[in-house]
Parts: C-alpha cells; structure tokens; sequence
C-alpha cells in the first residue's frame, strides 16, 4: 500500500507491506543459514576434530569451495535476470532449488570414517569427499540464495520500507543461525554416545541433523513461492526484451561507485571476521572449557544464543537509528559494536568466569545482524541508482557481484582461519594444548576482526545515497515509468 506523508513540508512517499508476506519472505534466511553456513560451521569439529584431517586441509577445502561457490553465483544472476515465466523470474528458482538444497543437505556427511585413514593424492580421502560433495551441492544452494536475496531488494521501491524488510529478514536469520551453533550439541545427545567411551559419533549426529534440517528447508521454500510476489516483473521486467550477458552485466554492475563502495564495506567485514570465524569454537573448547568437547559444546549453543539475542536487539535497535540519522551512520555505529565485541574477547574468553564469553557473542551478533541489514538496505538503494543511469533492473546480477566478492572474502578468512591453527601448533589429538598454540589463537580472535572493521566504516561514510537523494531517485523513476 502506497501513501504520502508530509515531513517539513514535503511529501514523501512510503510503501509498506503487509507483516505476513515480509515474515513469509523472512523464511528464506533458514534455507540460505543452513544450506551454506551450517557446513563451515561445524567443518573444523567434524573434519578435524572427529574424523582426523589436518586443520589446514580443512580451511584449503573450505576456501576452494566458497571459490567455486562464488564462481558460480554470476552465472546463476544471469540466468535468474532473463528468465521469463508466469510465476516470474526468482520464484521458480527459489522453490526448485530451495526443494533440492533441503533434501540433499545430509550428503555432505555421508562420509565414511575409514576414509580418514585412505590417501589419495597424499591427502586424505574425507578431504576429496568433501570437495565433490560440496561442489555438487553448493550450485543447488545458489540456485536459491541468488534469486531470494535478488526479490528482497525488488519487494518495495520505499526507503524506509526497505529497512523494515531487511530488519525481518535480519531477526529471522538471527532464530535461524542458532541452528547451527545447536549443531553441535545435538551431536552430544545419548543416542549419539560412543557405548563404553565418553566419547561421541559426531558424524552419526550430523547425518541424522541435516536430515531433520533439509526437511525445513524444503517447506520454507514452498512457502516463500505461494506467498511473495515479484512487485517489479509485469511493470518493469517484462517490457525488457534484450538478454543481459553474463560480462556485460558484471562490467556493469561494477561501475557503479557506490556499489563498489558497498562491496569494499561488505569485504572487509567478512574477511576480518571469517578469518577468525572457526577460532572462537577452538577457544571456547581449548582455552575455556580446559580442552573438554562436550563442555565445550554446550558453551557453543549458548553462544549461539547470546549471538541470537544480540542479533534480535540489534536488528530494530539498528532500524530505529538508521530511520533518525541515516543508514550509513547506523552501520558505523554497528561496527563500533563489532569492535568492542571482538576486542573484549580477549578478557570475556575467560576460564575463571566462563559465561562472560557470551557477552562478546552477544556484541558480535549484534553487529554482523545490523551490518548485514543495513547492507542490504543500502544495496537496494544503489540498485535504484543504477536503473535511473542505465534503465535496467539488475537485481541478480548485483546480488551475485556482490556475494561473489564476499564469498571470496569469506573463503580466504576460511582458509586463513587453518593457517593459523597449523601454524599456532593446534593438535586435534591433544586435550590440553600448548600455552603459545592458546595465545595466537585468542589474540588472532580478538584483534584480526578490528582491521577489517576499521575500513567498512571508511567506505560506507564514502557512499553518496542519503535519504533525500534515494527519494530523489524514486520520485525521476516513477516520473519516467511509473510506480509498482
């Protein structure tokens, strides 16, 4: 529903959604937090911990498959950009391979212990079966993640609606996210006991998790296909005859400077806090929990929790701001959070008092969910900016641009992450670890992250797109092709 308000004189439009198709939508966040984080998520305590494969094999796979990942999420952004159909040109994607991610999730630990002690190669054989599994999966994955991000940004053409959009998916993401910090303490349950051990069968756990998982996942997407419209297809989308190609849509996206402001923002968060993103599960487990797993994962979920909680206060806390003072100033705001977050860790990762490191979770999740939000506000914005230069809506190939550098971003973090952890000395078979293998592990945690920080806050004050120049924008769109 459209209507004008009046502010100091002047009538701005706004839009605003009904609750129950912007909740509808939110759900997709479950499909994309479990179809591509769950797995990074628990890598390094499946992989390593469990099954044995060097810590730096594991950060290589991880890092080769967010490479391919990315590689792969242009071309699904073409090919969602020029589809024509009568359920429009995201929904048919969201709901096939949304179906397909839910009930393939498991494959990716249909792993076989004994494969720990095979090489090919000279590596272990779980290392390869983790680089096929994925590299079949993860295309599926971006089938769904492409075009759902691609209908968030074309669901209202109102600034501040838009914000409110991004806030539920962003609340949503935070409920869905604790599903994979659950993870690992489902494995602790007794039915996944070791009999005659106090040791556990994580991969049993994960098997029969991500069975459960999958199942979700495939209902989410049936969901978001019957109750959210493409709002742009029939007024703009249609009347565009003329494929996009694959380069000249990349070429495209990529001059524009805000959206390259926005990119450089989004990076240099991801890299500097994937790149520590593993080593907070090794400091809980080594440092806090004495080198006790099961302790340790238990710490895990409610961190996971403190994470959650941190996100749901964040997100409207954040949107409240960015509505009096402006996106690009609230989402400095969330940096400095995520700076405190990070760099507390270094005195709330505590043995002494071990539920203090639930508030440095809390500050981190508090961050990432408003950044993101804000994020993603911001890039719909741009998005409008870059149909008025060159009267084109591009959804797809911004969100596959953009995911593509930070998926980048996020494998080499991944990557760096086992670097560390081999170079610090980490062994998996020891209970309790070397006092310097502990010291670059929490100091790497702690201040890492704060670099990356420093410069988002730099390239998101550079970007030009305030709220009286996005009305701006709307107001010689909608004078040129009118309102949708």
């Amino acid at each position: 529903m459209q209507k004008d308000n009046v502010v100091n004189g002047k009538k701005t439009l706004r839009d605003h959604l009904p609750i129950s198709t912007k909740l509808a939508y939110s759900l997709g966040t479950a499909v994309d937090m479990w179809g591509l984080w769950l797995y990074p998520a628990v890598a390094f305590a499946v992989f390593n911990m469990y099954l044995g494969v060097e810590p730096w094999l594991v950060g290589l796979a991880l890092t080769l498959i967010r490479v391919w990942d990315a590689l792969i999420d242009p071309v699904v952004g073409w090919l969602s950009d020029n589809l024509r159909s009568k359920w429009g040109r995201r929904r048919p994607f969201i709901l096939i391979a949304g179906i397909l991610a839910g009930l393939c999730l498991p494959v990716l630990f249909l792993v076989s212990p004994s494969w720990a002690d095979m090489k090919f190669l000279g590596v272990s054989a779980v290392f390869w079966y983790m680089m096929l599994s994925t590299m079949l999966y993860y295309p599926i994955v971006s089938a769904f993640t492409v075009p759902y991000y691609s209908l968030g940004a074309e669901m209202s053409p109102d600034y501040e609606e838009r914000t409110s959009i991004m806030s539920y998916r962003c609340m949503t993401q935070k409920v869905s996210e604790l599903g994979n910090f659950y993870a690992l303490k489902f494995t602790n349950l007794a039915w996944f006991l070791i009999p005659g051990t106090a040791q556990k069968n994580t991969l049993r756990g994960m098997q029969v998790y991500t069975s459960i998982l999958g199942i979700v996942m495939a209902i989410f997407a049936i969901i978001i296909f019957l109750r959210v419209k493409e709002r742009y297809y029939e007024r703009v989308v249609v009347k565009v005859t003329k494929k996009i190609s694959v380069l000249s849509g990349l070429g495209e996206t990529l001059r524009c400077k805000p959206f390259r402001q926005l990119v450089v923002m989004g990076g240099a968060f991801t890299l500097g806090t994937s790149m520590v993103g593993s080593l907070g599960y090794y400091a809980t487990v080594f440092y806090v929990a004495g080198g006790d797993k099961i302790i340790g994962d238990s710490w895990q979920f409610w961190m996971g929790v403190a994470f959650m909680i941190g996100g749901l206060i964040g997100v409207p806390l954040h949107a409240a701001l960015a509505h009096r003072i402006g996106k690009r100033e609230a989402a400095v705001i969330a940096c400095s959070i995520g700076i405190c977050g990070y760099g507390g860790s270094w005195f709330l990762y505590t043995p002494a008092i071990q539920w203090l490191q639930t508030i440095a979770s809390g500050l981190m999740g508090m961050a990432a969910a408003s950044l993101w939000m804000l994020h993603s506000s911001i890039g719909a914005d741009i998005m409008d900016y870059d149909e008025l230069n060159t009267g084109i809506r591009r959804e797809g190939s911004f969100t596959a641009c953009g995911s593509y550098i930070l998926k980048l971003g996020n494998s080499l973090g991944y990557y760096f992450s086992g670097l560390i952890l081999t170079w610090a000395g980490f062994t998996w078979k020891l209970k309790v670890q070397a006092p310097e293998t502990i010291f670059w592990i929490r100091s790497s945690l702690a201040f890492l992250p704060i670099t990356g920080l420093i410069i988002a806050i730099i390239f998101v004050l550079r970007i030009p797109l305030t709220r009286q120049k996005s009305e701006e924008i709307r107001r010689s769109l909608e004078a040129r092709r009118g309102t949708v």
